[in-house]
């Protein structure tokens, strides 16, 4: 039932997406230059809502835009309506669908779909992760030298030690690809699928990893905050790898490249 909701509620918000294709839609601006929301961000998310109410009423929720539907319940579902609203409203088709549902302070299940590339990712909690009903698996990559790494930036920068732009440029000096997509779901669920072999953000939200760092562990890799501890989507600092190159990474990140 659990399932079968999660894919109601992405086919609902896909279908508000598509709807809005070759429409003009109102883009406002939220905290943070460039941090963007559109109509059709709350349409979705609207979309969304509708189907897990209707299905599961006492239900809490945690979305993007509308933010905490507060309920006595055990289990929660995180949405990002559109994860990457800058590249969506720009037609840059890298932007999705992200839903998460958590049961006890435990992601048991998350749905990402990308309605443009027609990718649907699930994983669910001690049964895999699937693209497109295929199973996926991270990547063997061994070194971070020889990585293909993607990161983000915030919207909202705060310039400390290791942050975004120092460690991004570590990398860079060294040759190491490091790609910027604008969609962390999406970073996520390319990790999961082998495509990327690391990828670290300094500051996210909730909804925008609940679904996603799941993934990445059901795929077979590894998801810690920024110091190598146990992750938690309500943090801000993530590194997720496909496992092997995990420890070296999260050392380059925190202390740099060893002389």
């Amino acid at each position: 039932m659990f399932k079968n909701t999660l894919l109601q509620a992405i086919d609902a918000a896909t279908i508000e997406i598509r709807r809005f294709t070759d429409l003009e839609f109102e883009i406002t601006n939220k905290e943070g230059i460039n941090n963007l929301v559109t109509e059709v961000d709350h349409a979705s998310e609207k979309a969304i809502i509708d189907v897990i109410t209707k299905n599961f009423p006492g239900h809490h929720i945690l979305s993007e835009e509308c933010g905490d539907l507060v309920q006595d319940s055990q289990y929660k579902w995180i949405i990002d309506p559109i994860d990457g609203t800058v590249n969506f409203a720009h037609h840059i088709p890298i932007c999705c669908i992200s839903i998460g549902l958590e049961h006890n302070g435990k992601m048991i299940m998350g749905g990402i779909y990308n309605p443009f590339m027609n990718e649907l990712f699930i994983g669910e909690r001690g049964q895999g992760v699937t693209l497109n009903d295929k199973r996926i698996s991270v990547s063997k990559k061994e070194k971070v030298a020889n990585a293909c790494m993607v990161t983000g930036f915030p919207y909202t920068y705060l310039d400390e030690p290791n942050g975004p732009l120092q460690v991004f440029e570590r990398f860079i000096r060294r040759g190491v690809p490091v790609r910027r997509l604008g969609s962390a779901a999406i970073d996520l669920a390319w990790v999961a699928c082998g495509r990327f072999d690391g990828f670290y953000e300094h500051k996210l939200q909730p909804w925008d990893s609940a679904a996603g760092f799941l993934m990445v562990e059901e795929a077979g890799g590894k998801v810690t905050n920024l110091k190598g501890d146990e992750y938690s989507p309500y943090e801000p600092g993530i590194i997720a790898t496909n496992g092997i190159i995990h420890d070296e990474l999260t050392d380059v990140i925190n202390n740099g490249w060893p002389v």
